[in-house]
């Protein structure tokens, strides 16, 4: 396992992270040494993962863990399994997860980690395996007050679970907080698979208030995975109009709006989401359609130069890590579309990953019900004081301006009481 502390060299440089840092320096005020603090991680940690496969054989995993910024906590942040996972990838949502930690004020850094592998291609042991072995790779960099990891991309409650269990092997004890999204019956909270789609819709609630607007929006879902499909359902039970959702092979359209219960129930019960009396679309035709409301919710870079002047929607709310690339996002705004970022729209799943985290730290757990009022009061906090940072000063901020400069804000504040540097 090689380490690596981030020396200075453009090698070492998370280049998204950079260009994020360049568009808001000037609205956030930052110096240089802001940006130089805040433009690379202060760790990563690789891995090649040697895993017996059920044959036999030995496959070989590369494997990331990235630790961004702890100024404010631990670090905290989802492994993702996935083919594509790379390190600049893993780099960019490390960044991503320092923000979002900071703009809904739970006090955790950033980090994440990832694993490249297809998980459809292993069996249920070679998964386990995988997932336990990463655990004893990564062991000396995570726990309970260091690094927290979560579950991502194609990972879930049941690896999770392992996780925690092979990380107890190694140390000898119980430590419940090492891991979030665990099955309630391993210490995971109540409320948490639902968790990011219910901090989006209570994100676009406020917006709509905040922009005096009412509920009969038509909305485009990109991606009816667990988001998406919790997402849809919460909004179609507080009068939004779905009007189109999709999956990695297509999606389906109604201009009256679609069976939301239905197509979730079917979801849940893995039945063919094509199943409904509806026009069907591409992924592409769904991100261009004339919407109120578009929900990228899959994965990133889904909204780039190369459809962007074929987005028609009115508000992009990015439930998908990543979903706009920097180019496209600038376009959007300079013409008028409302874009809330990932970094506060999709912040609920942290958020009650932070909840879990105090239940398992003080042995005190919550009911559903109560962990659900504690994430709405904190998604409405957040959405109020990025609100406020939107039209201070100046001239009116971008949504994402507005949030990134509260994040950053707050980073480099936690910063200068650790360093002695200056904090305004």
């Amino acid at each position: 396992m090689d380490s690596e502390l981030g020396p200075k060299g453009v090698e070492t440089v998370c280049e998204v992270c950079q260009v994020e840092l360049d568009r808001i320096s000037e609205v956030a005020q930052l110096t240089e040494q802001d940006i130089e603090l805040l433009r690379q991680p202060r760790r990563r940690i690789n891995a090649n993962i040697p895993v017996r496969m059920d044959d036999g054989s030995i496959d070989v995993f590369p494997s990331f863990r990235i630790q961004y910024n702890g100024a404010r906590g631990p670090t905290k942040g989802g492994i993702r399994f996935h083919p594509g996972v790379d390190e600049e990838e893993v780099d960019e949502l490390a960044f991503l997860m320092t923000l979002k930690c900071a703009v809904v004020d739970i006090p955790f850094g950033g980090a994440k980690g990832g694993v490249q592998v297809d998980r459809k291609e292993l069996s249920v042991g070679e998964l386990e395996r995988l997932a336990r072995a990463y655990i004893r790779e990564y062991h000396d960099v995570v726990g309970p007050q260091s690094d927290i990891p979560a579950p991502d991309m194609n990972t879930d409650a049941q690896i999770m679970a392992w996780m925690r269990d092979e990380y107890e092997q190694v140390a000898g004890h119980q430590a419940p907080g090492v891991i979030t999204g665990k099955p309630p019956a391993l210490g995971g909270s109540e409320g948490r698979n639902s968790a990011t789609s219910l901090g989006g819709a209570e994100i676009l609630d406020a917006f709509v208030r905040h922009e005096g607007l009412d509920k009969s929006l038509d909305i485009a879902v990109q991606g009816f995975g667990n988001v998406g499909s919790h997402l849809a359902l919460f909004l179609h039970e507080r009068g939004y109009n779905i009007v189109a959702v999709s999956n990695a092979a297509g999606g389906i359209y109604d201009e009256t709006g679609l069976p939301i219960p239905d197509l979730f129930e079917g979801y849940e019960n893995e039945q063919d989401l094509f199943d409904v009396d509806a026009a069907e679309l591409s992924n592409d035709e769904l991100l261009t359609l004339d919407v109120d409301v578009l929900v990228p919710a899959a994965i990133e870079d889904q909204i780039t130069d190369a459809n962007m002047a074929d987005i028609r929607a009115d508000v992009v709310l990015e439930m998908a890590n990543g979903p706009t690339t920097p180019q496209a996002d600038q376009y959007l705004a300079d013409n008028g579309v409302q874009i809330i970022p990932d970094i506060l729209a999709n912040a609920g799943g942290v958020t009650v990953s932070y909840f879990e985290w105090v239940q398992n730290t003080t042995n005190e757990y919550w009911t559903e019900e109560t962990v659900q009022e504690k994430l709405r009061t904190q998604m409405q906090t957040a959405f109020e004081d990025v609100a406020a940072r939107k039209t201070e000063a100046d001239r009116e901020k971008s949504w994402r301006e507005a949030a990134y400069a509260k994040s950053v804000d707050a980073v480099l504040t936690a910063e200068g009481y650790r360093s002695n540097m200056p904090t305004e």
